[in-house]
């Protein structure tokens, strides 16, 4: 019996297999517990644009392209990242990003002006792509191909968290604290320091670190069969980009996570106001700024979900999962824009509801990487799909501000949002695995 029986029904379980049981889970709960304090690094920008346009005295569409100049930054550090988590290990990577992005996030908080900020947070980008794919590879090498739905929407519930964490911090900052758009920039980001040192002294890159077998079978995996574990870096990239279904669901992610930026960044904005530091701390767990914070907490239950569904339900035909999240998120994005700021129990359950659909299926597109093209390939192919999801990302950042300038209804956000729903939901149904 080998460690990837554990936990089968009908098979005893032996003390060594319980050992990299235990072990498997540590790895996973590592990386988890390292990428819930990722996106303190990233995903706080929309609480700050409304000090920045105070006092740089710039656009709404302009900031738009600060973050689109961090999203395309991330996309070709994911391109260029997940291919070196394959090389060097995803242990060593990631915690490289999540140290390198605290230090750029405290230069982003010292910009002097609009060029400043933007060239600093767009190095941040790059350094905050560290994370996901090496990070991915080193949960492809713990655990096996029927485990993945669930690895993956535990990893994926981490960031959704990653998101809740980063948006009351953020509003802790504002609202409570009453300090300036750059300390969003410097505490809430100390965490991922403490997430990245932690999670280099605890995660081991591979089970032979630490004594046990693969939990992987290559005899039936062909994909990882083909592959010599000394692969150069340009064969990787050839074998990725070859597999067309990969390509379609880079296609299909594109579309998902443009509709999840544009909620991300710009939900704040809507939710916060010309009056954005006025907020009463009295009643600020009633106020309707405070609504955005259902958004993080249904992408995180979102994730959580998604996975289960496409192992148990679909029997790890991922892309259906994917459609059905995708087809509800445009459903529910629709009404979201007919509800107005002031109505804070409906904005609440259905914001959540939003985030829940919108985000939930990338459990389901990172299952799908090693499932297309096997887990030695793993990093370099989760790299890859979201350099396609961070370049659909960067293009609808600027799309959304310049809408709210012109037409001055930050509500529009959730009507592209939708739109761009329904293409991921009709690009997704022709990967078919």
């Amino acid at each position: 019996m080998t460690t990837a029986q554990v936990g089968v029904p009908g098979f005893a379980v032996t003390p060594v297999q319980a050992s990299f049981r235990r072990a498997q889970w540590r790895m996973l709960l590592a990386a988890m517990f390292c990428y819930f304090f990722f996106y303190t690094g990233r995903q706080t920008f929309g609480f700050a644009i409304p000090g920045i346009q105070a006092e740089f005295g710039v656009s709404k569409e302009t900031l738009g392209w600060v973050s689109a100049g961090m999203l395309w930054a991330y996309a070709l550090g994911q391109a260029i990242n997940g291919n070196l988590g394959d090389k060097f290990g995803g242990r060593r990577v990631m915690s490289a990003g999540a140290i390198l992005s605290c230090a750029m996030n405290w230069a982003t908080s010292f910009a002097t002006g609009v060029f400043t900020l933007g060239g600093f947070w767009a190095v941040n980008g790059y350094f905050q792509a560290m994370g996901w794919a090496p990070g991915s590879r080193l949960l492809s090498n713990w655990w096996g191909r029927h485990e993945r739905g669930k690895v993956f929407g535990c990893y994926v519930f981490a960031a959704g968290m990653a998101s809740v964490l980063s948006f009351v911090t953020s509003l802790i900052i504002v609202q409570q604290l009453h300090l300036d758009w750059r300390w969003i920039f410097r505490i809430p980001v100390l965490l991922l320091l403490v997430g990245g040192i932690t999670f280099y002294l605890v995660a081991r890159e591979r089970p032979e670190d630490l004594g046990f077998a693969s939990p992987h079978d290559d005899a039936v995996d062909e994909s990882a069969a083909q592959v010599a574990d000394d692969e150069s870096s340009w064969d990787r990239y050839k074998g990725v980009l070859k597999n067309w279904r990969l390509l379609v669901g880079g296609l299909a992610i594109g579309f998902q996570n443009a509709a999840r930026y544009g909620l991300l960044v710009w939900v704040p904005v809507h939710f916060l106001g010309a009056n954005w530091a006025k907020a009463s701390a009295q009643t600020a767990m009633i106020d309707p700024k405070w609504i955005s914070v259902a958004l993080p907490v249904g992408m995180a239950f979102g994730a959580a979900t998604n996975g289960w569904v496409s192992d148990k339900v679909f029997g790890s035909k991922r892309y259906l999962a994917i459609v059905l999240y995708m087809a509800l998120a445009a459903i529910t994005s629709l009404y979201m824009y007919t509800i107005p700021t002031t109505e804070v129990y409906k904005g609440l359950a259905v914001l959540f509801l939003c985030g829940f659909f919108v985000y939930g299926p990338q459990s389901s597109f990172w299952a799908l990487c090693p499932d297309l093209v096997g887990h030695k390939r793993a990093g370099t192919a989760i790299g890859v799909m979201n350099f396609f999801a961070y370049l659909f990302a960067g293009l609808g950042e600027p799309l959304i501000g310049g809408f709210m300038d012109t037409h001055n209804d930050t509500s529009l956000v959730f009507l592209i949002v939708a739109a761009a729903s329904a293409a991921s939901a009709t690009v997704a149904l022709f990967i078919r695995r």
